[in-house]
C-alpha cells in the first residue's frame, strides 16, 4: 500500500523538477513581465488609496483632522518604494521576484500546444482580455494557467507524500484520509482561482453598471454647458477612481498619445463589455463630426434612461434580497415555536 501511494507522489515530484530544470528565458521574461504589471497595477492602488485619505483629511480640521490620520494612517510612500524598486530590479534583468512555483507551469504552454492553446486557456484569455485590455491580457492568462498547472502538480504530489509519511508510521487509515481529503482540497483550491477571475469579472461589470448613471449624467452636464466632448471625457475621467472611471482615463491617455479616437473608444468597449458603455461609446463615436447640442441630446437620454434602469435594478435586488431572507425568517420562526412547544408539552406530560 505504501509503494502504491509513493508512486504517484515521486512520479509528480519528479515531473515537476523536469519542468523547473528545463524553463528557459522566454519563460523567465512571460513571468517577469506579469509580476511588473502587477505591481504598477498595485501602485496605482495604493495612489488612489492615498488621494482618498488626503481628501477626507481635508474635510476635517483641528482635532478631527489629527484623529483620521491616526486611525487612517499615513500614506503609502514606502510601500510604493518596494514596489517600484521591484519592478526596476526586475526590468533590469533580476528575476528574483518571480514566483517559482508557478514556473514549471509556463514550460508547459510552451512544449504543450493543446495546453497552452486548449479550451481552459482561451476562457481564461477570454475574461483577462476584459480585465486587463488587449495588451496585457495574454501574458495575465499565461500566468494563471501556469499557476494552475504547477500550483496542482506540487500540491498533489505533497498530499500523497504526506499521507505516505503518516502510513509509515503505521496509521493507514488516517494517512490514507489525508492524501484524499489534501488531493481534494488542492483541487478545489485550483480551481477557485480559475473562478475568481469570473467572480472578478462579473463584479466589476456590476460595479461599472452602477457608476454609468453618474458618469453620463456629468458628461451630459459638461457637454451641454458648451465643453467639447474629449475634456468632458477627461475631467469626468479624472473626478473619481471606481472602475468606469479609470477605464475612462486609460481611453482620455490613449487619445493624448495619438491613438484614433475611434481604436480608443473600441477599445473602452470592449474592455468594459457592458451594454451601457457600448451604447455611450458608440453615440460619441456616431456624433463626432456634430455639433454639442446634439451629443448633448443624446447623453441626457441616455442619462435618464440609465437612471430609470438603476431604480429598476434597485427594486430587483430588493426583492432577492427579500426572498432570501424568507429561509432564515422561516427558521427562527420554527426555532421561537419549538422552545414555546417543548415546555408547554412537558408540562401536560408531567400532569
Amino acid at each position: 500500500m505504501l509503494i502504491v501511494v509513493l508512486i504517484p507522489a515521486t512520479i509528480l515530484a519528479v515531473a515537476w523538477l523536469l519542468l523547473l530544470g528545463r524553463v528557459i528565458r522566454e519563460d523567465w521574461v512571460a513571468a517577469a513581465y506579469s509580476k511588473v504589471y502587477d505591481n504598477f497595477n498595485a501602485i496605482e492602488k495604493l495612489h488612489g488609496k492615498d488621494k482618498k485619505k488626503v481628501e477626507k483629511h481635508a474635510k476635517l480640521k483641528g482635532i478631527a483632522s489629527a484623529a483620521a490620520r491616526l486611525f487612517l494612517g499615513g500614506n503609502s510612500e514606502k510601500a510604493i518604494q518596494k514596489l517600484s524598486n521591484s519592478n526596476a530590479s526586475m526590468q533590469n534583468g533580476n528575476v528574483n521576484g518571480v514566483n517559482l512555483f508557478a514556473m514549471p507551469g509556463y514550460v508547459l504552454q510552451r512544449e504543450f500546444e493543446a495546453i497552452g492553446k486548449g479550451s481552459i486557456h482561451k476562457a481564461i484569455l477570454k475574461r483577462s482580455h476584459e480585465l486587463y485590455g488587449k495588451k496585457h491580457s495574454s501574458q495575465k492568462a499565461k500566468q494563471l494557467l501556469a499557476r494552475l498547472l504547477s500550483y496542482a502538480m506540487i500540491g498533489t504530489a505533497s498530499a500523497f507524500a504526506f499521507g505516505a509519511l503518516i502510513m509509515g508510521m503505521g496509521n493507514v487509515m488516517l494517512g490514507a484520509a489525508v492524501i484524499g481529503v489534501g488531493s481534494v482540497f488542492i483541487l478545489v483550491l485550483t480551481y477557485a482561482m480559475y473562478d475568481e477571475l469570473s467572480d472578478r469579472v462579473k463584479k466589476r461589470r456590476i460595479a461599472i453598471g452602477k457608476q454609468f448613471p453618474n458618469v453620463v449624467s456629468k458628461l451630459a452636464l459638461l457637454v451641454t454647458s458648451g465643453m467639447i466632448m474629449d475634456k468632458a471625457w477627461k475631467i469626468t475621467a479624472e473626478s473619481r477612481e471606481d472602475e468606469l472611471y479609470r477605464e475612462m482615463r486609460l481611453t482620455s491617455d490613449e487619445i493624448d498619445n495619438l491613438v484614433s479616437p475611434e481604436a480608443a473608444y473600441a477599445s473602452f468597449i470592449n474592455r468594459c463589455n457592458t451594454k451601457e458603455t457600448a451604447k455611450l461609446a458608440a453615440a460619441i463615436m456616431q456624433n463626432m463630426s456634430k455639433g454639442n447640442a446634439e451629443v448633448g441630446r443624446l447623453l441626457k437620454e441616455m442619462a435618464r434612461e440609465a437612471w430609470q434602469e438603476r431604480r429598476h435594478r434597485a427594486k430587483r435586488d430588493a426583492e432577492k434580497a427579500n426572498s432570501k431572507m424568507m429561509i432564515p425568517t422561516m427558521m427562527l420562526f420554527l426555532t421561537i415555536l419549538i422552545m414555546l412547544m417543548v415546555p408547554i408539552a412537558m408540562s401536560f406530560s408531567g400532569i
